[in-house]
């Protein structure tokens, strides 16, 4: 029985735990779940920490890693997932495409205490184009590969159920600049026009589902078509593609199985709330997944930044989870200080977020406190990275070692606090 059927009878042990963490009554959060408002991605065959997506809880981060072709450093990238772990990811996802996939896959769910994402899709086109091609691939491909990642553990999946041939045939006519930058989507796009067939994962729906079901993972629906650039953004293409996915999400929750919806990569800032907005109307309040957004194409080496500016505003329209975007985006695979400082970014603009929604405001004012005390150890204790602040203050030395070296001796703080001892 899945988790979201198991909710609509009563209150699980996970919704016990996400309910303890969030601060969130338990009837109102079993509620959501089995309205599929809220998702707890947790595989049948995983024993994590229970970790909930979706309406009234905090937003979450996921962090993406994973192998490439060209560098094969299996030890490097069980280190960002280390790193991640250790500066608060909520989730993982593998995106592995160089060497042995499935032992490294299988190698991170092991070491992974939280819930880890893949997109099964990588590895099925992958091996078809080093074998020949990937329009080559079957169906059988295709749903095999998502079968094997179930089985090994995989707590929730990027399927791209919401691409059709007949909205490839449109992309020609779309004006588009960067057609299709989504990885998986291309794959999808091009087996369509290569086969003149319908996409798979959107006619076998319900083979997916039936799939989603014994596993009891969550399907988190990929924006195949989502843009690639500012100028695309909001487009037909886009949104033609969310329309079915809402309608993926309702054929999902009548099987009582849980999905999340994937947004937009590239959106301009006055688009941001409209797009939310849209996701949330047509999909039902399904959780909502965002990919950045990065709000300026004009960044390469800053994108963590443009994303947690785009991230930022979405959380606080009301999307529910922020893929992290690294520096090294559009560039390079990311090293392990590239996840961390893509992992951090996004962490701030969840946490401004959820401060402006009305969540997390005490930790903010115990830092404040510890300012006005000059309490150091109490500012570390509140920072997202004591370490680094640790470091910053120690490379100013100032002779007064209650202020800080910009300051030094005309310490607002200090002076204020001074003469107003002489009023009390």
């Amino acid at each position: 029985m899945t988790l979201m059927r198991r909710a609509q009878h009563g209150v699980t042990e996970e919704i016990e735990i996400v309910a303890a963490k969030e601060n969130v009554p338990m009837d109102v959060l079993r509620r959501r779940v089995a309205s599929g408002r809220v998702v707890i991605p947790r595989n049948v065959n995983r024993d994590i920490e229970p970790c909930g997506i979706g309406e009234g809880l905090s937003v979450k981060v996921n962090v993406n890693l994973g192998t490439s072709k060209d560098r094969v450093e299996v030890e490097e990238e069980l280190e960002k997932l280390r790193v991640s772990l250790r500066y608060g990811a909520d989730t993982i996802m593998d995106l592995s495409t160089g060497g042995d996939i499935d032992a490294i896959r299988r190698q991170i769910i092991k070491e992974c205490p939280i819930p880890v994402g893949t997109v099964p899709i990588y590895q099925a086109g992958l091996r078809a184009a080093r074998q020949s091609a990937v329009v080559d691939m079957s169906e059988d491909d295709m749903f095999n590969g998502i079968e094997k990642h179930a089985k090994d553990g995989v707590d929730f999946m990027t399927v791209h159920c919401g691409i059709t041939k007949e909205s490839v045939a449109k992309l020609t006519r779309s004006g588009r600049i960067t057609d299709v930058v989504s990885r998986g989507g291309s794959f999808l796009v091009a087996w369509i026009l290569h086969n003149e067939r319908e996409n798979p994962l959107y006619q076998n729906y319900d083979y997916l589902l039936e799939m989603a079901k014994r596993y009891d993972f969550t399907l988190s629906l990929g924006d195949g078509l989502r843009p690639g650039c500012l100028h695309d953004a909001s487009d037909r293409a886009q949104v033609q593609e969310l329309v079915i996915l809402g309608e993926c999400v309702r054929r999902a929750r009548e099987a009582q199985v849980q999905s999340m919806v994937e947004g937009p990569g590239h959106v301009p800032l006055d688009q941001i709330e409209a797009n939310v907005r849209m996701e949330k109307t047509i999909c039902d309040g399904a959780p909502f997944y965002v990919l950045g957004p990065l709000v300026t194409d004009i960044a390469p080496g800053y994108d963590h930044i443009v994303g947690a500016i785009g991230g930022a505003l979405a959380a606080y329209h009301g999307a529910d989870f922020l893929c992290y975007v690294t520096p090294a985006e559009h560039l390079c695979l990311p090293d392990v200080s590239d996840v961390k400082e893509g992992l951090m970014a996004s962490k701030i603009a969840a946490h401004a977020a959820d401060v402006a929604r009305g969540n997390g405001r005490q930790r903010d004012d115990a830092m404040a406190q510890a300012r006005k005390d000059l309490d150091w150890e109490g500012m570390y204790a509140q920072a997202m990275d004591p370490e680094k602040a640790r470091r910053y203050r120690s490379r100013g030395h100032t002779e007064d070692t209650q202020g800080c070296s910009m300051c030094g001796d005309v310490c607002a703080i200090k002076i204020v606090k001074e003469h107003l001892k002489k009023i009390d």
